[in-house]
């Protein structure tokens, strides 16, 4: 297994749709081991492969409830059903997102509290994963990175200034930068 570098805002491969997977082979295998152990060097909740620069429908998911539930997987050329998100402006405290491809940042986002992702698993057969809370969130928010959009494009626009500022501040925005989990400690 290796840890990947993780893109960072700016590379192209984060901002295109990704191709679905059409070959279940010991590469992608390989490609899902290095995702959960470079997520999880990150850390982070979840890892969509355009941040680690392949362009293909896959994510991975790890995340504990409050009670220590664990969820663990991984889901390839999935479709995403959600419920609308809640009218209002979202809490700071309980609804702010980061993003390992905008580390060290968060900002708040409102999300749909329940999401259903069907797909298929390493092996090709049907997966269908129910979430609710911050389990949906992160469903929701792995799916946007296959579609080529991040987090901070759906942040209200009220934030657009501060994130320009991070953008410019970081010499984030252009292709090429990333950052390697373990070595540098820039987590989302």
């Amino acid at each position: 297994m290796a840890i990947l570098p993780i893109r960072i805002q700016g590379d192209p491969v984060l901002h295109e749709p990704a191709q679905p997977v059409t070959e279940f082979d010991d590469a992608l295998r390989t490609l899902v081991e290095d995702m959960f152990e470079t997520m999880d060097h990150a850390p982070g909740v979840g890892l969509a492969a355009p941040q680690v620069g392949v362009g293909k429908r896959v994510f991975v998911y790890s995340y504990r409830d409050d009670d220590g539930s664990p969820w663990r997987g991984v889901i390839i050329n999935p479709e995403l059903f959600i419920t609308p998100p809640p009218a209002g402006v979202p809490d700071e405290n309980e609804e702010s997102e980061g993003c390992l491809s905008f580390p060290g940042e968060r900002f708040p986002l409102r999300r749909g509290e329940r999401a259903v992702a069907r797909g298929v698993d390493l092996d090709g057969k049907p997966v269908e994963i129910r979430a609710e809370g911050w389990r949906a969130r992160i469903l929701q928010h792995e799916f946007d990175h296959l579609d080529g959009t991040l987090y901070i494009d759906r942040v209200d626009s009220a934030y657009d200034r501060v994130l320009l500022r991070i953008i410019r501040k970081r010499g984030w925005g252009v292709p090429g930068n990333s950052w390697l989990p373990g070595e540098e400690h820039l987590e989302g």
